[in-house]
């Protein structure tokens, strides 16, 4: 479970829509389960969720489950979302489409079948330069729907730590802010940002703050910073150690933990002994992410993380 990842296109990160958080939560387990698949999706790829699945990512009762599933059929396959596209001749063009284009619901076995929009399946779907992944359990806590999409924005630039100046209605438009909602900048900062990055802070693996910018008296733009959590991971060097030999402490951040995997999966001599048959170099990354948190795994291949320039 810790290690299902969302992969989503840069495209559908910066685009505008305004989901409840049980649909931005049904819309992310979709994802899950067409990574799954290994397999791709197409725009007639039926993907299944139980009420399970929801209840087991998201820490809540059964009944609350059932009606987020339940509530989807009507809710979720009206929602729809904008994005821009540009062209080769450099025309830009914005994009509206629904998010799926059929949706069905049996009561009698908590179940719900999702088929994405034709124009959603290459944006979860295709992994060029462009995408942004994390995992799942990193927004399963955050209970405030501009908490997820602010969470998408700002790991979009983690290789950096911080994003480029936001203009303030771009923001409203990537958050899913409507126009009539929280107009006073006042409100938008009570309501909608300062919650946001406190769950964000409390429950995912950054700190992330923010600036505001002015244009005159009037706050025109906003700078996100944020930095990665520590994670605190002793690694067993030998059951049958002597009391004398001390334990290894390894502290890393999620920023080293996906860059050692992403190193080591594209590794010809590693992928070539670690890989499952069949497995994609992507999913091959997902799986370290993991494996490279668990006891002992770093010093049973460091020989590895040598080899490839990693010192550890």
């Amino acid at each position: 479970m810790s290690n299902e990842l969302i992969v989503k296109d840069n495209i559908l990160i910066n685009a505008s829509y305004n989901l409840e958080v049980t649909e931005q939560r049904l819309i992310l387990l979709s994802i899950v389960r067409a990574r799954e698949t290994q397999q791709g999706i197409t725009a007639e790829s039926k993907l299944t969720i139980h009420a399970s699945d929801y209840m087991n990512h998201f820490k809540v009762d059964k009944s609350a489950a059932y009606e987020a599933l339940k509530g989807a059929v009507q809710n979720l396959f009206n929602r729809q979302f904008s994005f821009k596209e540009q062209q080769d001749d450099g025309t830009e063009f914005v994009v509206k489409s629904r998010w799926v284009s059929q949706i069905a619901y049996a009561d009698e076995k908590a179940e719900l079948h999702i088929i994405f929009a034709p124009a959603v399946v290459p944006l979860v779907t295709r992994l060029e330069k462009h995408f942004t992944s994390y995992q799942l359990k990193q927004v399963s806590q955050l209970s405030s729907k501009y908490a997820i999409r602010l969470y998408e924005i700002l790991i979009a630039w983690r290789d950096v730590g911080k994003t480029p100046l936001i203009n303030v209605d771009d923001l409203r438009y990537r958050l899913g802010v409507e126009a009539t909602e929280y107009k006073r900048m006042s409100d938008f900062k009570k309501r909608v940002l300062e919650p946001a990055i406190t769950q964000i802070n409390t429950y995912t693996d950054i700190d992330a703050d923010y600036e505001q910018f002015k244009d005159g008296r009037i706050i025109s733009g906003v700078k996100f910073t944020f930095k990665e959590k520590i994670i605190h991971k002793k690694l067993e060097v030998n059951k049958n150690k002597d009391n004398d030999t001390p334990d290894l402490f390894f502290n890393l951040t999620e920023k080293q933990v996906s860059l050692f995997a992403k190193k080591l999966a594209y590794d010809n001599e590693f992928s070539s002994q670690f890989a499952d048959v069949g497995e994609s170099y992507i999913d091959l990354e997902s799986r370290l992410v993991s494996k490279i948190k668990e006891k002992g795994f770093i010093e049973s291949n460091i020989m590895h993380f040598n080899r490839i320039g990693i010192k550890i």
